[in-house]
C-alpha cells in the first residue's frame, strides 16, 4: 500500500546529472512511497544498459554538435532527447510496483489533453498508430523504477540524423525509418507546452493514486552523493565500456529484442566476449559474457555453457531458452 506520493522536477538539462538524481531517488524511496520525477535533457542520445554506443548512434557527429551520449541503468533501446521531450520516472518499492497503474497515469494525462493514447507492445505508447513514448524498467533489489519519454515537439530530423536504428527492427514494425514511426504530441494539440503536460501529469498522478502529492526539491538530496553518481554516469567507462577486437559475431532479433554476441577466440576457445541487446530485462544479458568465456568455440560447447545459467526470473529463463535454441541452429 502507498500512503505517500511525491512529485519532483529537475531544473537541469545535463543527462549525467538527471540520471544521478534518478538513481538517488531510486535508492532512497520509502517503503510506502511513490515518486514521480520529471526531467529533460538537451541534445542527448541515451542508450540502454546493454547496448553498444557506437552501433546505436553517430557518436562523433553528436559530440561535435555539443550533444551528449549517456547510458542508463535500464534495458531497452536508444532514444533521442531534446528540450521538446519530457521524461518521466516512477520510483517505488517492489511490492507496490505496478506498470499498469503507472502507465495509467501517463495515458490519463495525455487523454485529458484530447489525445487518443493507447499502450502497444512491450514498451510503447501510441497516438494514431505512431509512437510518442517509449518505456523501460529497472529493478535493484527491492527498489524499482519505470521511466519513459514523452515527445511533445522533438526535432525529428535531428533525431534521425543521430540514431542508427537496426533495419531488422524497422522491418519488424513495418516502417521505413525512425522518423516515420514517431509522433509529437503537438501534432495533435498544436498549442501544447511542456509546462501544460507537466501539470496534466501531476494531476493524473494524484487522481490515479487517490491523494495529493508532496513536492520534493533537489535541495533535500545529498549533494555529495549526487556529484559522485554524476561523475560515474559521465565517465568513459560507463558510457562506452571497452571495444572488443572480436573475430566472430552472431546477431539475431528475438520477440523480446535484438541480441549481438561478439567473441574473441584463440586456439578454439573463447577468450573474451561482449554481448549487446535492447532487451528490457538486462540481468541475463549482463551474465552472458562471463558465462561464455573459456568455452570451446562450437555450437555444442556454447549451448552447454549457456545451460549452466539458471535465471530466477521466468521471463529471463525463457529468453535463455531462446538464445540456446538460436545458438544451436547457427553455423559455427
Amino acid at each position: 500500500m502507498i500512503d505517500t506520493i511525491r512529485y519532483t522536477e529537475s531544473g537541469q538539462f545535463v543527462p549525467y546529472h538527471n540520471l544521478a538524481v534518478e538513481k538517488y531517488l531510486l535508492e532512497t524511496c520509502g517503503e510506502r512511497e511513490c515518486i514521480l520525477y520529471l526531467w529533460q535533457n538537451q541534445r542527448t542520445v541515451i542508450i540502454g544498459r546493454n547496448q553498444n554506443a557506437w552501433k546505436e548512434c553517430r557518436v562523433s557527429r553528436l559530440e561535435e554538435d555539443g550533444g551528449y551520449v549517456a547510458r542508463r541503468l535500464s534495458g531497452g533501446g536508444a532514444v533521442y532527447h531534446d528540450l521538446g521531450n519530457l521524461n518521466f520516472t516512477f520510483l517505488v518499492r517492489k511490492k507496490n510496483y505496478s506498470v499498469e497503474r503507472q502507465t495509467e497515469v501517463i495515458l490519463r494525462a495525455v487523454r485529458a489533453l484530447g489525445i487518443p493514447a493507447v499502450r502497444s507492445g512491450r514498451n510503447d505508447l501510441l497516438a494514431d498508430g505512431r509512437k510518442f513514448s517509449g518505456n523501460a524498467y529497472y529493478e535493484q533489489g527491492d527498489y524499482c523504477y519505470h521511466h519513459g519519454t514523452l515527445m511533445v515537439d522533438v526535432d525529428k530530423e535531428v533525431l534521425g540524423s543521430y540514431l542508427t536504428v537496426n533495419k531488422e527492427k524497422l522491418k519488424s514494425k513495418g516502417v521505413d525509418s525512425v522518423r516515420s514511426r514517431v509522433a509529437n504530441l503537438r501534432e495533435f494539440v498544436p498549442d501544447l507546452t511542456i509546462d501544460r503536460l507537466k501539470a496534466a501529469l501531476r494531476q493524473a498522478f494524484e487522481e490515479v493514486y487517490g491523494q495529493r502529492s508532496t513536492p520534493l526539491t533537489e535541495e533535500e538530496l545529498d549533494g555529495e552523493r549526487l556529484k559522485a553518481d554524476e561523475e560515474y554516469f559521465a565517465s568513459w567507462e560507463w558510457k562506452f565500456g571497452r571495444r572488443l577486437e572480436f573475430q566472430f559475431e552472431l546477431s539475431h532479433r528475438f520477440p523480446w529484442g535484438s541480441l549481438s554476441v561478439e567473441l574473441k577466440v584463440d586456439q578454439g576457445k573463447v577468450t573474451d566476449a561482449a554481448v549487446y541487446s535492447d532487451a528490457l530485462k538486462p540481468g541475463l544479458i549482463l551474465a552472458l559474457p562471463d558465462c561464455l568465456k573459456n568455452a570451446r568455440y562450437s555450437r555444442k560447447a556454447l549451448c552447454r555453457q549457456l545451460g549452466l545459467l539458471h535465471p530466477a526470473d521466468p521471463a529471463e529463463a525463457e529468453m535463455l531458452r531462446d538464445v540456446i535454441r538460436w545458438v544451436a541452429s547457427e553455423e559455427i
